[in-house]
């Protein structure tokens, strides 16, 4: 059976989720900016990569305060 998230590893989670969230903006920016279709491509790949993981990551979260206990123990 799953086992709710520790306090360190939803600490991990979020501290993920933010990392990913800034790796996002940094290929947008690099899109935005930049004049080599290559460049471009690769960049909105890793996008779309960082997306899924940060929705992975959201996911977990989630899942996590769904089976969390309401009350401390």
């Amino acid at each position: 059976m799953l086992q709710p998230m520790t306090a360190k590893e939803l600490e991990y989670a979020v501290d993920s989720m933010s990392n990913e969230d800034l790796l996002l903006k940094q290929c947008a920016a690099t899109v935005s900016v930049a004049t080599t279709p290559a460049i471009r491509n690769v960049c909105s790949q890793m996008i779309q990569m960082h997306q899924q993981h940060y929705d992975s990551l959201m996911h977990a979260i989630t899942h996590h305060q769904q089976m969390a206990p309401t009350q401390p123990q």
